[in-house]
């Protein structure tokens, strides 16, 4: 039988997942599931990966008064953060 998992072990697993160099898709995509099921929100965690192909976020960076914009090496898609 599993053990169900509560809300503080989610966010510890949430923790040791970034704090790990490097990911693959596949286990974001399980990460971020958790996240959603537990309503834990992701932060700043958020900037670290591609919001649609969910590979590790580098690229090329522009910078606007409002919006700091990366553009994703792996697909191309443009993520947009406020800046603050």
């Amino acid at each position: 039988m599993k053990k169900e998992m509560d809300k503080t072990e989610a966010k510890e697993r949430i923790e040791r997942f970034f704090q790990r160099d490097d990911f693959k898709p596949d286990e974001l995509k399980k990460v971020i599931r958790i996240a959603m099921k537990f309503k834990i929100k992701l932060g700043s965690k958020r900037k670290l990966f591609c919001k649609k192909c969910l590979n590790k976020l580098a690229g090329r960076l522009s910078i606007s008064k409002t919006h700091k914009t990366i553009e994703c090496a792996s697909c191309g898609f443009r993520n947009k953060v406020r800046i603050a």
